[in-house]
């Protein structure tokens, strides 16, 4: 056995030892977040309960107290479980990445990967995910606000008549006459947030960035293009230099999608700007 396949079977026990013990700190973890997760929701309870009893029997201070003191414990556990929710996300994503990186180089034999390769595919792997996790929140973030803004124009626009004709019953209420200009004022102001910014647009955007880099970084991992193909090398050193060009190639490619899509960005807001100084023009 010669000293570069004992190289890689040390390297290859190391991993399955690293996954086992992170298998099992996995399946513990769960677990405790689990049980602090399902006592944040029973503080809540309590909290929920010792508050309409505080409003039903205004006169005992003891509903009061309990109310306070349990939504006290309840923004502490709930700030609690969002620091370990985002630490063991980040563990777990961190395992993932590493067991991406190897996963063509171990498949295929490469030798030199433990020591010199490994590390590089970790951080263009690593590069990547936080560029589509950008990339996801921007497009939730988008999307919610288009559909809530939305809703809201449709809802004050169908309500509108309605408050017409309670005005006109004389229901005695002064603030009533009110909100047949209030609402129709509101899902004005909506509808111009909704033209003005383009969150449908950047919604789409988003998307389609997140499936192009979905797309490439599992080519990167799998090898399935030859760009990021090394394994037909004649030698160690020619495998090393094609593992080095692959990853040179992924990081290349994934930062020509996100200009891609930044220019693409910019030039549709040139063009909305463009549109709404002709019609200003035109207006005057």
């Amino acid at each position: 056995m010669t000293s570069s396949e004992m190289t890689t079977l040390e390297y290859q026990n190391q991993i399955k030892t690293a996954d086992i013990l992170a298998t099992t700190s996995s399946t513990s973890k769960p677990n405790n977040l689990l049980v602090l997760k399902v006592t944040e929701y029973l503080v809540f309870t309590v909290f929920a309960c010792s508050l309409v009893l505080a409003i039903v029997i205004p006169d005992d201070k003891r509903f009061i107290i309990s109310a306070g003191i349990s939504l006290a414990i309840f923004i502490f556990l709930f700030l609690t479980n969002q620091k370990l929710w985002q630490a063991y996300n980040n563990a777990a994503l961190d395992l993932t990445i590493k067991k991406q990186a190897e996963l063509y180089l171990l498949s295929n034999g490469i030798n030199s990967a433990p020591n010199l390769v490994l590390p590089a595919r970790e951080k263009a792997l690593r590069y990547s995910q936080e560029m589509i996790n950008d990339y996801k929140r921007t497009r939730n973030l988008s999307r919610n606000f288009y559909y809530i803004l939305q809703m809201v124009t449709i809802v004050l626009s169908g309500v509108t008549p309605i408050l017409v004709l309670v005005d006109k019953l004389e229901a005695g209420q002064a603030w009533l006459k009110w909100l047949p200009v209030i609402c129709p004022a509101i899902a004005s102001i909506v509808a111009s947030v909704v033209t003005s910014f383009p969150f449908q647009k950047n919604s789409v955007a988003a998307n389609t960035a997140v499936e192009l880099l979905e797309a490439e970084q599992e080519k990167f991992i799998l090898g399935v293009t030859p760009a990021y193909r090394c394994d037909d090398a004649s030698d160690e050193r020619e495998q090393q230099q094609k593992a080095k060009q692959a990853i040179e190639n992924f990081v290349i490619q994934v930062n020509n999608i996100h200009l891609n899509q930044l220019q693409q960005g910019s030039e549709s807001q040139q063009k909305q700007d463009k549109t709404q100084q002709e019609q200003s023009s035109s207006s005057n």
